[in-house]
């Protein structure tokens, strides 16, 4: 891959989750605090990003692997979701607000599988270069967490800063899509099918066992993922620590780290052990928020923040490589696509109603019962990983193919 390339392809993973990070992070802090909205509502909120994943697919499927470049409809969903974000952002309620969030993240979602397709597109071996490109998408929440930090819009009030900001770096990169690698539709001109509408194509990896575990377990794990997205930030608000967005951001710093060691975590561990220590990871990481305090075990809630690095990297992006070595080359965005279904969309939309509900059950005067709260999705999360740990097996032919050229190296 010539320099160009490389820096355009870092520069769009960069400002797609610049761009997330940006807003999302906050949004439970901007909708309680701004809006006034309760637990119920805010899980609802958090809910439209999974509503989004789930026609994520059929974005994909039918108009980026048949009829249009993948880099010109990331660029247009992305001006699109320029607006809608600055609109979302000044509404007055949340009646108001949540239709534009809904729209928004219908376009957002399906811009996470063309991302990872315009990169694997271009790359000779995703499983060694993937992640020096990947890092930057960490890279950029980091730095969105570090200015709202920095500009205290937390305390401040001014969160509505937020939406403005990830608006105009939305439109940034909507411009930058346009000049992207070409990115052809692997399909063209081929019959259009119901199957290939709704991207069924993805269908027959459950064929396999272990990836059909797999799929299972990406579900399930999401579920407790929720919990994370939906209430860290106003949870450690409410215990008391300062410029949290900020601090959240190690968690990225960690995630950096973990993923410039993925390709020789491959080598000594492989998928399966790979994909366990990322869900126990986020049993360790409930545990220490449920007993950690801003007073006497504070460096619970850091350590829970710090352990993102292993509970998404060995999870998710060791998913996304395993997915697409499994998928082959015709089916790559589909499958893609399908695993953003599984993950951020039924995952995530169960994760996100329990979660409201949850959160809103140990609600008392002023505060919340945390303890409990994070003992829950703790609980959800072991009983997965046990359930993974138990039944996956590594027999099967893209395990062995990663792991071996991994080696190599």
């Amino acid at each position: 891959m010539n320099t160009i390339t490389r820096f355009k392809l870092s520069s769009m993973m960069f400002l797609e989750f610049f761009i997330w990070g940006a807003w999302f992070v906050t949004l439970g802090t901007f909708l309680g605090k701004n809006l006034l909205a309760n637990d119920v509502q805010i899980g609802s909120a958090y809910s439209t990003q999974s509503l989004g994943a789930i026609i994520a697919p059929f974005i994909i499927g039918l108009i980026a692997d048949k009829f249009f470049s993948a880099q010109k409809v990331l660029g247009i969903l992305h001006l699109v979701g320029g607006v809608l974000l600055w609109v979302a952002g000044t509404s007055l309620n949340f009646e108001a607000f949540f239709p534009f969030i809904l729209g928004y993240m219908i376009a957002f979602m399906p811009t996470l599988a063309l991302v990872n397709s315009i990169s694997f597109k271009q790359l000779k071996d995703p499983g060694k270069e993937f992640p020096s490109i990947r890092v930057f998408g960490t890279i950029g929440w980091i730095i969105a967490g570090l200015v709202i930090g920095w500009l205290n819009w937390e305390q401040s009030g001014n969160l509505v800063l937020t939406f403005k900001m990830a608006s105009v770096a939305s439109i940034a990169l909507g411009v930058l899509s346009f000049f992207l690698p070409h990115t052809p539709p692997v399909k063209k001109g081929e019959k259009t099918s119901i199957r290939d509408i709704l991207g069924l194509d993805a269908l027959g990896l459950l064929k396999n066992k272990s990836f059909l575990l797999f799929f299972i377990a990406s579900i399930a794990i999401c579920i407790p993922l929720a919990f994370y997205y939906n209430f860290t930030n106003p949870f450690l608000n409410e215990v008391g620590m300062k410029k949290a967005a900020g601090v959240q951001a190690l968690g990225q710093v960690s995630e950096t780290l973990f993923m410039l060691l993925m390709p020789l975590f491959f080598a000594r561990l492989g998928v399966k052990k790979m994909l366990a220590i990322g869900m126990i990871a986020w049993v360790v990481r409930y545990v220490f928020f449920a007993f950690g305090n801003a007073e006497s075990n504070y460096w619970m809630l850091i350590g829970g923040i710090i352990l993102h690095g292993i509970c998404y990297d060995f999870f998710f992006v060791t998913g996304q490589i395993y997915t697409d070595r499994l998928a082959g080359e015709k089916f790559k965005s589909a499958a893609q696509g399908f695993i953003t279904l599984a993950t951020y969309g039924v995952g995530m939309l169960i994760g996100s109603i329990i979660s409201g509900m949850v959160v809103n059950k140990y609600a008392v005067p002023g505060t919340h019962d945390w303890h409990t709260i994070w003992l829950i999705p703790a609980g959800i999360a072991g009983v997965v990983a046990l359930f993974f740990i138990l039944f996956f097996k590594d027999r099967n032919v893209a395990q062995t193919q990663i792991q071996a050229e991994t080696q190599q190296r």
